[in-house]
Parts: structure tokens; sequence; C-alpha cells
């Protein structure tokens, strides 16, 4: 789900968010499980209901939205000042630790010149109580909002 951050200040420019790169492993509909540093396996029976770049970009969007910034934020098309670089270096169940870990890259880039604005890399951690599928995905839901409402507000702040 979205995330419902603070109504944020006005923004100096109009931004657009960019479809997020990530891994294969995690440019899927699959919920990763980190099983150890080098094991990865996905969680039996759980789908996000679309590719989870695509997913985590419309989530971010509406948190924007919520945040009352929404008619700064443009589409992949849409004119801007400056564009919203992401990379999803994170977004599984951590078996060893028991819990969620979700970490993203935020660049903000000046459309116009192509400079890199500020970078900040956003990594959050919940401990789940089971590995079962809705507790997995409730506390994924749970740390990507945080993530979400600290990428809001980088952004206004940097922009």
């Amino acid at each position: 789900t979205p995330a419902r951050p603070h109504a944020g200040r006005s923004l100096r420019g109009q931004i657009r968010i960019a479809q997020p790169v990530a891994t294969l492993d995690l440019d899927s509909e699959r919920v990763l499980v980190r099983q150890s540093e080098l094991a990865l396996a996905t969680l039996p029976g759980v789908k996000w209901p679309e590719q989870l770049p695509s997913l985590f970009r419309a989530r971010l969007q509406e948190s924007f939205q919520n945040a009352g910034l929404a008619r700064y934020i443009g589409g992949g098309g849409a004119v801007a000042d400056y564009e919203l670089d992401l990379d999803i270096r994170s977004f599984e169940l951590d078996a060893q630790r028991s819990e969620v870990h979700v970490d993203v890259v935020a660049k903000i880039v000046s459309v116009a010149s192509g400079r890199v604005a500020a970078v900040e890399i956003f990594s959050a951690r919940t401990p789940v109580s089971s590995t079962d599928g809705p507790s997995v995905v409730a506390a994924l839901d749970k740390t990507s909002a945080n993530v979400m409402t600290k990428i809001v507000a980088f952004v206004a702040r940097s922009i």
C-alpha cells in the first residue's frame, strides 16, 4: 500500500518518477527469501500483483499524492525539471534474522543538465513473528511504506 506521509511543502519544480531498476531476482512478481548470504528462494504461494519495480513506483506516486504533492509529480513521459531515479537493492525476507529488509537508492537528477542534485540510500528492517505469506507481506508493506515516507521527505527537502 502507499505511504501516508504528512503534507509536504510545495516543490520548486516538477518531478517525474522513473521506472525503478532492480536485479533480475527482484524484478519479478515473487517474494524473495534470503536463506543465507548466497542462497535466495521465493516464498511459496505468494506473488505481488505485478512486477515489483512497477508496483513500487505506482505506490510511491500514490505516496506523493497522499502528501499533497500530486500537482508536482508527472508520469514517465511528462515534462519535468527533475527525475527521481530509484534502484531497489533489497526487498526480501531475511530468514536467518527473521526480519524483512527494504533497501532503495533514490537519486534526483536534473533533466536539463543530467547532473545529480541529490542522492540518498533508504534502508529499513522490520522483525517478523512468522515466515508465513501473510505475515511476511504485511511486514514488507509496513517497511516499504516507511521507506516511501522517507523518500517523499527527501524529495521535498531537496527540490
